[in-house]
């Protein structure tokens, strides 16, 4: 497989760590306002505050710790029109006016067919989007369903990444019925058929795959292309395997993320030091894993 050509986008010789799992919940053009009852269920999750981010926001908070971030919305076809959220069009738009510190990334539910792949190539053609972001769970989809394998040809095709919530998610979490959403869907067994079949298409499982932490390690260390970001879970959480792995097999596969806001970079980093990843391995896990995967030089 070969690497992803370089694009402009941030110096990563000045940044000490790319975050590749941000996510952005408001528009530029939307007043301030109380965030949704769903970002606050989340935050509520994760015991945090609950903050709803617009792409320059999350440009500012980034700049001042010298990082960069990947940033995403996630759509979910059916869901009600929202102005006050931030379509794929905003995202990239307010990106390439903050590229030295956030790198843009598409969301695209499969359940939109045809016009959700049309919708991916004039992204990717004119928007210039590095990446896709997945939520089998949010979606409602198994990864492996052929019906959103169009969408993965056309990714597969630019040379760009697919990221892919797995595991539990805080989406939903504590609420009746866990707000509809069915957990198995975000299995990451289901990617091991698309990473066989979409050789060339870099794919990232996010998160620690709770209760499929095995599952998601066995496919990063047999498929080529296949990277885990370390989000949503406070490094002190983690399981014994994945540090294991990550310190071992997986080293130059493993990224810094952290599924801001609902944890922040400070936090992350600050409760990685009460971790056995080994000082050697930080490197390539803040900033050296990603940039190779991106593109960036």
């Amino acid at each position: 497989m070969s690497e992803p050509a370089a694009r402009n986008g941030p110096d990563i010789s000045s940044l000490v760590a790319i975050d590749v799992h941000t996510h952005v919940h408001r528009s530029v053009s939307a007043p301030a306002a109380p965030v949704s009852a769903s970002l606050a269920d989340m935050a509520a999750y994760f015991r945090t505050g609950a903050a709803a981010y617009t792409v320059d926001d999350l440009a500012a908070y980034y700049r001042e710790r010298n990082m960069a971030a990947v940033t995403f919305t996630v759509d979910v076809a059916g869901r009600p029109d929202d102005p006050a959220r931030p379509t794929n069009e905003e995202v990239a738009a307010r990106a390439r006016a903050n590229s030295d510190v956030i790198i843009p990334f598409a969301s695209i539910d499969p359940a939109r067919g045809a016009a959700g792949v049309r919708a991916a190539e004039r992204l990717i053609a004119e928007h210039g989007v590095r990446g896709f972001k997945f939520h089998p769970s949010s979606q409602g989809f198994r990864p492996d369903d052929r019906s959103a394998y169009p969408l993965y040809e056309v990714i597969q095709a630019a040379g760009l990444p697919a990221l892919f919530h797995t595991g539990q998610t805080g989406a939903g979490a504590g609420t009746p019925g866990g707000g509809g959403l069915r957990l198995g869907y975000s299995n990451p067994i289901y990617l091991d058929d698309v990473a066989a079949d979409f050789p060339d298409m870099p794919i990232i499982l996010a998160h620690p795959s709770f209760p499929w932490q095995e599952e998601a390690l066995a496919i990063a260390t047999h498929k080529q292309q296949v990277y885990i970001d370390l989000s949503g879970w406070s490094p002190k959480y983690f399981p014994p395997i994945l540090v294991q792995y990550a310190n071992t097999l997986l080293r130059d596969k493993v990224m810094f993320g952290t599924d801001f806001p609902m944890l922040t970079p400070d936090r992350w980093r600050s409760d990685l030091e009460q971790t056995a990843i080994r000082d050697e391995v930080k490197p390539a896990i803040y900033a050296g894993n990603a940039a190779r995967l991106l593109g960036l030089g």
